[in-house]
């Protein structure tokens, strides 16, 4: 290991309380998706300390920062985001949420005080970089088309050759990280379908265009896509989340509206759930002698870590226990990023013994171990390290 990076390690470790403090301030006042002005102002006056070009208001609330070495070489971004979710914050903390009916129940005010740590120690350093390390700060990562879309369209990622992201995980213990190549996080769809029959009296059922029975056989039908339309080994999800009609015991109601998402790990198997819901629909509303709309969503892409970086950064976590990354079935606007340029997504372990870090992510009581900062400012440091903190001894 060269002298940089042990100093850049030493300097991480003195900077934790004021990380936490960083911390323990952002998750006292979070902000909604698409709202996060305070936030990322706050995020800005510190980077403003630094020696960093930055670019503010890019997609929305986004902050760009780099940090340029003294010579050429590869540009390597890190990517941190910073919204939060419509939660009563329901821990008995002294920084629980000043904001009535919003928290930060899934460890976003933990990924921008890591990152924000980061770049203040990696500035002062910024003579022995040979290259750039670029710092996202991206708002809205929760509420679909998410902030990613936005930042990237808006230049966030000019010149950038490679980038990382990292999620704190209370499902793992701190002092673990989880990493896989591959698909590990599904593409999110929303559909939305609204019915419209023709109402009656419940005793002349004859007369009327049911919208009720109409949709309970679509939802029924909906069901049968993936088990009998899908190839079992492709994964996928079609979940109907909402069904909406009636107003009362004895009327049969004109319309009705449904909505639910789709889950997909390939293009392919998106694409066939999407037509089969539109023939689902369609059909079904032709047989009733009824209309019908539907609304159809892409949301975010499927997370595909790219296998070279999953690869490194397997080796580089090797003084920390690594686990391999399950897929799941949820979704993260990061994959947007990863459509654009080579990289990865990790997780980092973050509970311990503690039964206050062991809540699972979006609950009212979310927290997790502090400790599991520094832990992912590390993994930063070795990812950095790899590409723009050559093997050369640097002696102040």
């Amino acid at each position: 290991m060269n002298e940089s990076i042990r100093k850049v390690q030493f300097q991480l470790e003195e900077q934790l309380p004021e990380v936490i403090e960083w911390r323990r301030y952002l998750h006292q006042h979070p902000e909604l998706s698409f709202q996060e002005k305070r936030t990322s102002q706050f995020i800005l006056n510190e980077l403003k300390k630094l020696p960093l070009d930055i670019k503010e208001n890019v997609g929305g609330y986004g902050i760009v920062a780099t940090l340029r070495g003294k010579s050429v070489g590869p540009v390597v971004a890190f990517r941190a985001d910073f919204d939060a979710l419509p939660i009563q914050d329901l821990k008995d903390v002294a920084y629980k949420s000043k904001n009535d009916g919003i928290s930060h129940a899934c460890g976003h005010d933990g990924h921008s005080a890591a990152l924000l740590g980061f770049a203040k120690v990696l500035s002062k350093f910024k003579e022995q970089l040979h290259g750039a390390i670029v710092f996202i700060f991206q708002p809205a990562e929760e509420l679909p088309p998410g902030g990613a879309k936005f930042m990237i369209e808006e230049g966030a990622l000019e010149g950038v050759d490679v980038i990382f992201g990292a999620h704190l995980d209370t499902s793992e213990p701190t002092g673990t990280i989880s990493i896989g190549a591959g698909y590990q996080m599904a593409a999110v769809d929303r559909f939305k379908i609204t019915l419209q029959g023709l109402g009656g009296h419940g005793a002349r059922p004859h007369e009327t265009k049911d919208a009720i029975v109409l949709g309970s056989k679509i939802i029924s039908d909906l069901q049968q896509i993936v088990s009998r339309r899908i190839d079992p080994f492709s994964p996928a999800v079609v979940t109907v989340g909402i069904f909406q009609s009636g107003s009362a015991f004895n009327i049969i109601a004109d319309s009705a509206v449904i909505e639910g998402t789709v889950r997909t790990m390939t293009n392919d198997v998106r694409t066939k759930i999407q037509e089969e819901i539109e023939l689902i629909v369609s059909k079904a509303a032709e047989g009733a002698h009824a209309t019908y709309d539907l609304e159809y969503i892409n949301g975010y892409p499927a997370l595909y870590n790219h296998p070279v970086e999953s690869e490194l950064v397997t080796q580089l976590a090797s003084d920390l226990q690594v686990k391999t990354l399950q897929p799941v079935m949820g979704a993260e606007d990061f994959s947007y990023y990863l459509l654009e340029r080579p990289g990865t997504y990790f997780r980092v372990g973050a509970h311990n013994e503690q039964e206050s870090t062991q809540f699972s992510h979006h609950h009212p009581k979310f927290d997790f171990d502090e400790k599991a900062l520094l832990n992912m400012q590390q993994m930063f440091l070795k990812i950095a390290a790899h590409y723009v903190l050559k093997e050369e001894e640097v002696h102040a």
